[in-house]
């Protein structure tokens, strides 16, 4: 949508930029500042870093984990100030998809957007995977698969209650995940501190001597990256839903800000007081034949002494699922209704209600959560590791995809003479962090399977690499049939798909805005939450 620069905010309500109903995708433009601000901050965190930790706690090591986490946390930080740049300027539908087909390549689009629709059925999976594991612990009174068909259309029906209560549910729920980390943070500093009631000795950093910092040298930090880039999956979600922010020149660059404290933080805390309280070489920290699923914050409680202990965690894992698959439908169902709105996928997955759902991508998404089912006869861990590496090489394909059309953006707003000045955001050190960021994608993605080739293994061989080639499958057979072209970066459209925001036409005629951060005096916790 071209932006008209004769118009004032002050304009008639009726105003495309004003309409609560996006005119081009048609969905409702909900989701407020706060809701998005925590989506970055907290949100989409699921078991993958509580459960799946241990999984690369085992093949790595302590020092692995920090290590992995460490440096998928520098490629992250670099995709998101390239993502910080584009959405802020072009808080479009579709996101990084719609912007790989206008700055790089229509079928290039087409690729990034059905690898990213991949991550979230993949994570939605281990969701549904992790719960039904879960409750089969507590009980195992209904079969597995029961109580997978209940958490189906639980989720099914609450995404269908729109964007608002979506919102809402995952900014209460992130809330609660940041509350539990720092109570383990805090467990696990007087752990190893020495100073809980009956411990007998410091705990300290024993378990990087014995068993070891590395499990098996750079083979298992090598293994940890694939683990790492599930975890950090959904850091750029943020550009997803900015087509859905009443205010994204206010939303996106505040959240784009807080995914740094997310990776320091949540994914650095964890990783360290995981490595810190959990031996790498834990009996049960990846248990393939059963169908539970065992964490190492679950271990370290059990350790202390404290057996009951267990509960409490699977009771926080369940909280951490119920966001993490609420806002894997979210994501994986708008990034299909964009597709298909733009032609990628078929049209009636592009087709919205009357309040904005996209009724039919949602259905569609939620039913890849079958892959779950795998669970029945693998057990909850094996299942878990084959998702994971699917998932994580779809990121560093997607992440890569970023990387590059920020450059090309880069470059056509160079070549139309336009100046960096001109950006509402600007990228940190550029042009340093996108091209980090797409040659460590590119290296990442081709090293992180090669651990299967000594000695060979076919079916994880092919689990890793699969992905590569259907992306190239993709791209090359959607150019041939479409006859696309790379596009060139001095006929590239950069005014259309900018938006003002919704609440300054609000402000403009004295109406309260509905945003609490746009439009009025801020008091001193707001100014602390809009400074991360």
């Amino acid at each position: 949508m071209a932006v008209d620069n004769s118009k004032h905010p002050t304009s008639s309500p009726r105003d495309e930029d004003f309409q609560r109903i996006d005119p081009d995708s048609g969905v409702k433009r909900g989701l407020k500042t706060r809701h998005l601000s925590m989506m970055a901050l907290a949100g989409i965190i699921g078991p993958g870093l509580l459960v799946g930790s241990g999984g690369a706690l085992a093949s790595g090591g302590p020092a692995s984990l920090l290590i992995g986490f460490g440096l998928v946390g520098l490629i992250a930080f670099s995709i998101m100030q390239s993502l910080g740049e584009m959405t802020t300027l072009y808080p479009t539908g579709g996101a990084f998809v719609t912007l790989s087909d206008r700055f790089v390549d229509p079928a290039f689009g087409v690729a990034v957007g059905w690898n990213y629709w991949l991550i979230w059925g993949c994570v939605l999976a281990n969701e549904y995977n992790v719960v039904s594991s879960i409750m089969v612990f507590w009980s195992d009174k209904v079969p597995l698969w029961g109580y997978f068909l209940i958490f189906w259309f639980f989720f099914l029906g609450f995404q269908l209650l729109g964007v608002e209560t979506f919102g809402e549910a995952e900014f209460w729920l992130a809330l609660m995940k940041l509350f539990g980390l720092v109570a383990y943070f805090i467990f696990a500093i007087v752990y190893a501190s020495g100073g809980l009631i009956g411990q007998k000795e410091t705990l300290g950093f024993r378990y990087w001597h014995d068993p070891g910092a590395f499990s098996t040298g750079f083979r298992g930090v090598a293994t940890v990256f694939v683990f790492c880039s599930t975890f950090y999956a959904g850091v750029e979600a943020v550009a997803v839903a900015a087509t859905e922010t009443r205010n994204p020149g206010v939303a996106v660059p505040l959240a784009i800000r807080q995914v740094f404290w997310r990776i320091i933080f949540i994914y650095m805390g964890s990783a360290f007081f995981f490595g810190l309280t959990c031996p790498s070489n834990a009996d049960g920290l990846v248990n393939g034949s059963s169908r539970a699923l065992k964490s190492p914050m679950t271990i370290a409680i059990q350790t202390a002494g404290w057996g009951g202990g267990v509960h409490l965690v699977n009771a926080f894992i369940f909280i951490t699922v119920l966001s993490a698959a609420n806002s894997s439908i979210y994501i994986g169902s708008r990034t299909m209704l964009f597709m298909a709105q733009d032609g990628k996928a078929p049209a009636f997955l592009g087709k919205t209600n009357s309040r904005g759902v996209p009724v039919y991508a949602i259905v569609f998404t939620n039913l890849f959560g079958v892959l779950a089912m795998m669970n029945v006869s693998t057990g909850g861990g094996k299942a878990y590791a084959y998702i994971v590496n699917l998932s994580g090489v779809s990121t560093f394909l997607v992440w890569g995809a970023i990387s590059l059309t920020h450059i090309r953006f880069r470059q056509a707003w160079a070549a139309q003479g336009r100046t960096p000045d001109q950006l509402p955001f600007k990228s940190l050190a550029y042009p340093w962090t996108p091209y980090f960021g797409l040659f460590a994608n590119i290296f990442l993605a081709l090293v992180q399977g090669w651990t299967t080739l000594s000695p060979f293994d076919a079916g994880t061989f092919v689990d890793a690499y699969i992905l590569l080639p259907l992306f190239a499958i993709i791209y090359f057979g959607y150019k041939l049939v479409f006859k696309t072209k790379l596009c060139n970066v001095h006929d590239i459209d950069l005014d259309s798909g900018r938006r003002r925001d919704l609440d300054v036409r609000d402000v403009h005629e004295g109406i309260e805005p509905e945003d609490e951060l746009v439009g009025k005096k801020q008091g001193i916790w707001k100014k602390l939450w809009t400074s991360f």
